[in-house]
């Protein structure tokens, strides 16, 4: 039987919650002001076929995504299985979250991560509030994949892998 508990004032058990559900890992960067500037997003999602939409959330106390949006165009990097670490400089509060990184950037301004295993090129198309996040929806323009390349998720509040049921 089920048991269900009201949402307590603590966030411990809604972040436990939250954490039960796996998900990919992206690099949302671009170059502001002549510098690659770019973040670690899990919360993203696929929106529409027609216009091509996916939505990233984004904590509104985000100092990287207030120098983002100011970006003509945007790249997000579905990150790989291997790109645990870029994962973890890209959601560093301090230093070059590039250093070290393999990364290219379009003309467009999108920064990608390379050896990731989608590359979207987007602008914003729009932007919700929605409590302590903001729901931004970003319309794809250009994309590149590599669908052989496995890639990072999120589950449990740890980095994982992905590893194929037996048939």
């Amino acid at each position: 039987m089920t048991v269900l508990m009201n949402v307590p004032d603590d966030t411990r058990a809604l972040r436990n919650a939250f954490a039960c559900y796996p998900s990919g890992v992206t690099a949302v960067c671009a170059i502001v002001d002549g510098v690659p500037t770019g973040m670690a997003a899990s919360s993203f999602t696929t929106v529409s076929l027609e216009p091509p939409l996916v939505s990233v959330c984004i904590q509104n106390s985000s100092t990287t995504w207030q120098r983002l949006k100011e970006a003509q165009r945007i790249g997000v990097s579905v990150l790989s299985e291997n790109q645990d670490l870029a994962c973890v400089k890209l959601a560093s509060k301090t230093g070059d979250r590039f250093e070290g990184l393999d990364w290219s950037a379009e003309e467009t301004g999108a920064v990608f991560i390379e050896g990731s295993t989608a590359q979207l090129d987007c602008s914003i198309y729009g932007s919700f509030d929605a409590g302590d996040h903001a729901i931004v929806l970003l319309r794809v323009h250009a994309l590149g994949t590599t669908p052989d390349v496995q890639p990072l998720v999120f589950h449990g509040s740890r980095m994982r892998r992905l590893s194929p049921i037996a048939p």
